[in-house]
């Protein structure tokens, strides 16, 4: 009864650890079978599920196909990861093929699970979700975005210190926001390389708050430090941020434009300090939608989709 408890405790510990530390973008060598099923789940219900193994990758498999395959365990967990989430340039992965369909018909990507964007999009084109496989119904959706129902995926390189315009998708407030605090970002204009869209608009990524100071006696600012780390590219991708010369130089550009009285101007420093330039010897407040340049680390080799 003690091995028992004890290893079903060390699974679910594992579960944590693959569905909230593996991106999506990991390659499927690095994983355990478990941490493979988790990251497929997160990535179409939201979370990683609970229960046996074979009962979760029966139920992922009908979600997803309609029916149960009925190959042994690991080829069957390698193949629905590789259907979800891996790009090639002959077989766009489904939620490369999603984000396609999604940035289509609205022009702009979400970060829900990928069941709840299909069922979100057949509201919003049908006037309610359907039911059947989530493959099925994301191939008809295809069909009311492309003509010929195919997403064209071309391989293309995201140069070095390419610019981003982000905005904030966090409330960051010099009185409540803590070092280690997670910040949410959001691509706010969408990102080509020549005809290929890399990053669409609404595209997700993290940053983190890494130094507060409030304020002080004498009328001394507050000010925040958050470093901008990830975004996800159109094919899941993670590409590496961060603050450099030339986007700090294009963040004051767009502050001057915007005139000094807006509100969540953002100052930039080494990392990106937020801070309170114009209010003095007050907390700052940056609110959500707060926006800002970053630009690439390095050159990144994408699956972008061919915009004619």
């Amino acid at each position: 009864m003690f091995n028992k408890k004890m290893t079903a405790l060390l699974t679910a510990l594992l579960l944590l650890i693959t569905a909230f530390a593996v991106p999506v973008s990991a390659q499927s060598a690095d994983l355990t079978v478990i941490g493979k099923l988790a990251v497929v789940e997160k990535a179409v219900y939201g979370t990683a599920q609970t229960g046996a193994v074979t009962d979760r990758i029966t139920k992922i498999e009908e979600a997803v196909y309609g029916s149960e395959t009925q190959d042994a365990l690991l080829p069957r967990v390698d193949q629905l990861y590789t259907n979800i989430l891996e790009t090639s340039e002959d077989t766009p992965s489904m939620l490369t093929k999603l984000n396609s369909v999604e940035w289509t018909l609205t022009h702009s990507v979400s970060d829900n699970s990928i069941k709840a964007r299909i069922d979100n999009l057949e509201t919003v084109m049908n006037g309610s979700a359907e039911a059947g496989s989530l493959q099925g119904r994301l191939d008809k959706l295809l069909q009311l975005a492309y003509a010929d129902g195919e997403v064209e995926v071309t391989s293309t390189l995201l140069p070095q210190d390419t610019l981003i315009k982000i905005k904030t998708l966090s409330t960051l407030n010099s009185k409540q926001s803590r070092v280690g605090d997670s910040v949410a970002l959001a691509v706010a204009e969408d990102v080509y390389v020549d005809n290929v869209l890399v990053l669409p608009k609404g595209s997700t990524g993290t940053g983190k708050v890494v130094k507060v100071n409030p304020k002080k006696n004498f009328g001394r600012d507050a000010k925040l430090e958050v470093s901008f780390d990830t975004l996800k590219a159109v094919d899941g991708k993670a590409i590496s941020i961060f603050v450099g010369d030339k986007a700090e130089k294009e963040t004051k550009s767009m502050a001057k434009a915007a005139g000094a009285s807006v509100a969540g101007m953002i100052v930039l420093g080494p990392v990106g300090v937020i801070g309170g330039a114009f209010v003095s010897g007050k907390d700052v407040e940056i609110p959500i939608g707060s926006q800002t340049y970053v630009q690439t680390k390095e050159d990144v080799e994408i699956y972008g989709i061919t915009v004619n």
